[in-house]
């Protein structure tokens, strides 16, 4: 008998998830804030375990609201040409179900959630073809003079005002404790040309790169990450050297880098226990 019932039921289970599946693209279709296309896993994206790499996740999700800005008119060479200001992005949080492996293609959807004034949240959320969710990601960013670098409000700029998507992700970001000592610290980068960006600082990626080098490769390999967080909170230059430092409590590290005494970004990592 409890066989029969569990046989009844299954399809009906498969065809509620379907049928969600179905309604939520239906919705994300319909609002024309949403920007979603189709994101090919290459050699580009993996680390040496042939899945995502932590660091290129962060990159996909940057690339992707990049684009989704552009079809807005809202990017950074819109915004750089017209109001001569530019996007600074100050945190980004992550959520890790499943990485994507290589060769896998994915769909990465990407949305402003607010309009904070001064400040705006970015969801992005990338799903495998069977409509799955692998990572969640909320992004936190402003938009600076680029003469005296303050801060412009977003009102004042061609930046979305109402009918946002509802939230895929709205955990609030953290504080981390970053009291380091020496005795924490790990290693020492000098910037070189490659790791700088368009504004001429040093580029995100490279910062998260360099945040991650604290563990090793065996380490990586036999962790999976659960969730990230990272805060950019200052700028550096190339031929400026840059100082790690991390501290580990149980599963989660938190990273530190430094330029002279200043952090210029924070990390915090969980991994699956």
């Amino acid at each position: 008998m409890n066989s029969c019932k569990k046989a009844d039921i299954r399809p009906f289970i498969s065809f509620h998830r379907l049928f969600k599946l179905a309604y939520d693209k239906i919705l994300f279709m319909e609002n024309e804030l949403i920007f979603t296309q189709e994101r090919n896993i290459s050699s580009a994206f993996i680390d040496s375990s042939l899945k995502m790499g932590i660091a290129q996740s962060v990159l996909m999700i940057q690339d992707n609201l990049t684009e989704c800005f552009n079809r807005l008119g809202c990017d950074g060479v819109i915004y750089r040409e017209k109001y001569n200001a530019f996007w600074v992005f100050t945190k980004s949080k992550l959520h890790f179900e499943k990485r994507p492996v290589w060769r896998e293609k994915i769909e990465a959807s990407t949305f402003p959630i607010d309009n904070a004034g001064f400040k705006a949240h970015i969801n992005t959320i990338l799903r495998s073809k069977d409509g799955t969710t692998l990572i969640t990601a909320n992004q936190e960013a402003c938009v600076l003079d680029m003469e005296k670098h303050r801060p412009v409000k977003l009102t004042n700029l061609n930046y979305p005002k109402e009918n946002f998507p509802e939230a895929v992700f709205d955990q609030p970001f953290e504080k981390f404790d970053t009291d380091f000592t020496e005795e924490d610290f790990k290693y020492e980068q000098v910037i070189r040309a490659q790791h700088i960006d368009m504004s001429h600082h040093m580029n995100n990626i490279e910062y998260i790169k360099l945040a991650i080098n604290v563990f090793t490769d065996d380490f990586l390999l036999a962790h999976e990450p659960e969730n990230l967080e990272v805060h950019y909170t200052g700028e550096s230059k190339e031929g400026q050297t840059l100082r790690i430092y991390s501290k580990t409590y149980g599963n989660s590290t938190v990273v530190a880098i430094k330029e002279s005494e200043r952090i210029v970004f924070e990390m915090k990592i969980e991994f699956y226990l």
